[in-house]
């Protein structure tokens, strides 16, 4: 994601208030997002002496997809958020719900991504170099082909499970923004959810491998949140379906049943296109 030319100049929001700063703050469009497929604004909010900027996708601005309901992206977006802090990972950018100056749409923290940060690469030969996980054979042009791979890196590791418990159709190279921090995080979570198996990413180099104890043991506190009466299925239903809520815990309990990273179904493109 790229901000539109002259970025204002902002200050450092500590993440503890950014969620509040989000949602009570004075949002002021400064720009659009080019390359974004749905409506999504750059914009300052200030609030108590605080500003930041971030992104702003009202739902008005989304367009319709064959296989999610319409005007629903932006609550999705909200939801991975939720079911992200639920991990403990902080995978998201802080993520609210509120009203913009084009109605009600999903407003996220921006971040800044660190430019030179390698999570991707396409290198010859069969087979990756240490440090790095295969993802499939890509075409370069000429009729040349390189292997797609991405970093062994615990931060992609945690965001795989992450996108497996939510079913993300769409993690995009260009949906990973490290920070000079040493963060990472993931962004454009508008088609996730969906009650059917629609897991599509870059992501795959741990297919099939064992789950880490650390991603067992988040697991596990997903299936007592999102269980009756549980915190995190609560701040969920005002954002999906009780159907997107009973899949997402039946993702879980898969996941625990089988101890392993999801394959790829075969019944759906594996990888999104274009990748980045």
């Amino acid at each position: 994601m790229s901000a539109p030319e002259r970025i204002p100049p902002r200050s450092v929001t500590p993440p503890a208030h950014a969620a509040e700063l989000l949602a009570r703050g004075e949002l002021t469009v400064r720009g659009r997002i080019r390359e974004a497929s749905n409506a999504a604004l750059y914009c300052t909010v200030s609030y108590d002496g605080e500003e930041a900027a971030c992104v702003y996708k009202p739902v008005a601005g989304e367009r319709p997809l064959w296989d999610f309901p319409d005007g629903t992206l932006a609550q999705r977006e909200v939801a991975a958020y939720e079911v992200s802090e639920a991990t403990g990972w902080g995978l998201v950018p802080p993520t609210v719900l509120r009203d913009g100056p084009y109605g009600e749409g999903m407003c996220q923290l921006w971040i800044e991504a660190t430019p030179d940060a390698e999570l991707l690469a396409l290198v010859d030969g069969e087979e990756p170099e240490p440090g790095w996980k295969a993802i499939g054979f890509a075409e370069v042009g000429e009729g040349r082909t390189a292997l797609l791979v991405h970093a062994d890196d615990e931060r992609l590791r945690r965001l795989a499970v992450l996108d497996a418990v939510i079913n993300n159709a769409d993690r995009k190279g260009g949906h990973l923004l490290p920070t000079g921090e040493g963060r990472l995080y993931g962004i454009d979570h508008g088609v996730t959810f969906n009650v059917e198996n629609k897991l599509r990413t870059l992501l795959w180099g741990w297919a099939g491998e064992r789950l880490s104890q650390e991603a067992v043991d988040v697991l596990e506190g997903l299936r007592k949140d999102l269980a009756a009466g549980g915190a995190l299925g609560a701040r969920l239903e005002p954002l999906i379906t009780a159907a997107e809520i009973d899949a997402t815990r039946a993702r879980v309990a898969a996941l625990l049943a089988s101890g392993t990273h999801p394959e790829p179904s075969g019944e759906w493109p594996a990888i999104p296109w274009p990748p980045v």
